[in-house]
């Protein structure tokens, strides 16, 4: 049997519940309200966020089985292999890594929005090139570059590191999102009146709805970075379920209340139609002035942070899982001897990430289309997964947890609908349908340089490397 890497056991419930709250949170809570409200309306996208918000606390529960048998780094990938076998967990790890390592930019980019925003002269300077039509400046993309680098270094050191600044980031961040909504809500010129019409009027109220719930699984996407760490719980793995509803929780009521607050100060039509860099900046701008305008910078920053440090661990844990599973090379495997932290995973995942600021947003933007859709095959195979596990071990989980999971199964699925049949409201763009082919095309010709060494391990070693036990020992415990 071969030598398995272990993690350190040093998260705390704060700091992981903490690590999944920012990572749902990011930066779109506040750069996107204006996009939000331009697809589904003010009605639309907040049903929308709540509805999503249903579906993911229902696909969590599933999340809270795995976790409670299966305390390994890498969640999804682990839980795939348990149940499906070593090459639908190639599949799963593949198109979610894409997910979460686009993630990480993704976030870090979204400060060029706010530079623009803050000092459009400085950060439009040093044009170098355009990429589909969106033009990157150098100033730009080194903006992106220092949080990349700075949480990098952060996560290298230590899961305890990362897990102190994230409850510290998290904390200023709910606390501005507080100010910024009552700033909305008392502004002389907000009113009732500006969030009409409800929903747009080129679509159905349910066209509007569904529009919204097609990008749950990418609104809320950083749940699932808590059992990406679960091997490094320093608590009782029971008590993750309610970390997650927690955390999913706070993100719909923060969610809902910028959009909120975004489509009241101004007619939300008027506010779109008007061209404006940033909706959310500019509302908060009028209702709070340089003073709102400080909180919202603030927020922004957090979130932004917070999700680059959530996604970095995520990303780092489930590559790590993938080479200890023999399907990624033996460099993403190794811990530091001082730090113990998958320092190599982590370096990995800076250098991709610093790479891609320089393909511009649009880019990013295609990528993350295609993100949603890993996410969803994370979701569905989890589900599934924990339909499975308590179907042939009763004793895993309850009667109800089985059916929760079954249910969440099929939402992930609708979600998968959404997203990838014609005519559906969600359906992704051709440049994403391109990313995602090429992406599959470098996933299969990877998995057939690393065939023989995978497909040459026994079933009792991978279930010793991926799920640190043999599978008998779950069914008989």
């Amino acid at each position: 049997m071969q030598t398995r890497r272990q993690l350190k056991r040093e998260l705390s419930p704060s700091q992981a519940g903490s690590m999944a709250l920012g990572c749902i949170i990011g930066f779109g809570c506040f750069v996107l309200p204006g996009d939000f409200l331009e697809r589904s309306g003010p009605m639309g996208a907040t049903v929308g966020i709540i509805l999503g918000g249903i579906v993911v606390i229902i696909i969590a529960r599933a999340y809270g089985v795995m976790v409670r048998n299966f305390t390994v780094a890498g969640a999804e990938f682990a839980y795939a292999y348990y149940a499906f076998g070593r090459y639908h967990a190639y599949v799963c790890g593949w198109f979610l890594a894409v997910g979460y390592i686009s993630i990480v930019p993704l976030n870090a980019t979204a400060l060029t929005i706010m530079g623009r925003f803050l000092s459009p002269d400085l950060f439009t300077q040093g044009y170098l090139y355009s990429v589909a039509g969106f033009d990157v400046f150098f100033y730009e993309v080194l903006l992106a570059s220092i949080p990349i680098v700075f949480i990098g270094y952060l996560n290298y050191k230590g899961i305890k590191a990362v897990g102190r600044v994230q409850v510290v980031m998290t904390v200023v961040l709910v606390g501005a999102v507080i100010v910024i909504g009552i700033g909305g809500l008392l502004s002389p010129t907000s009113t009732p009146e500006n969030l009409h019409p409800l929903f747009p009027i080129s679509q159905s109220p349910l066209s509007a709805i569904l529009a919204m719930l097609a990008i749950t699984p990418w609104l809320y996407v950083g749940f699932d970075t808590i059992p990406q760490a679960a091997e490094e719980f320093n608590f009782s793995p029971s008590r993750v379920s309610n970390l997650m509803v927690l955390a999913i929780v706070s993100g719909v009521l923060m969610y809902t209340t910028v959009v909120v607050a975004t489509g009241m100060v101004f007619p939300w039509r008027e506010l779109i139609s008007s061209g404006y860099v940033w909706a959310t900046g500019t509302t908060v701008s009028v209702s709070l002035g340089f003073v709102g305008v400080i909180f919202l910078v603030v927020a922004v920053s957090m979130a932004i942070f917070t999700g680059i440090n959530g996604f970095y661990v995520a990303t780092s844990r489930l590559l790590f899982s993938m080479a200890r599973g023999k399907i990624l090379p033996n460099w993403f495997v190794d811990v530091h001897p001082t730090y113990g932290t998958p320092h190599h995973a982590v370096i990995f995942t800076g250098l991709m990430s610093l790479l891609a600021p320089w393909f511009g947003r649009q880019v990013i933007l295609w990528v993350i289309d295609m993100a949603a859709l890993g996410t969803v095959f994370g979701y569905g195979y989890t589900c599934l997964a924990a339909y499975w596990l308590i179907s042939q071990s009763p004793h895993c989980g309850s009667n109800r947890e089985r059916w929760y999971a079954l249910l969440g199964a099929l939402l992930s699925m609708g979600c998968f609908v959404l997203l990838c049949v014609p005519g559906m409201p969600g359906f992704m763009a051709g440049p994403s349908w391109i990313a995602l082919t090429i992406w599959a095309i470098v996933g299969v010709l990877f998995y057939l340089l690393r065939t023989k060494e995978y497909d040459r391990l026994s079933q009792n070693e991978l279930d010793y490397l991926i799920l640190g036990q043999e599978r008998e020992k779950i069914i008989l415990r």
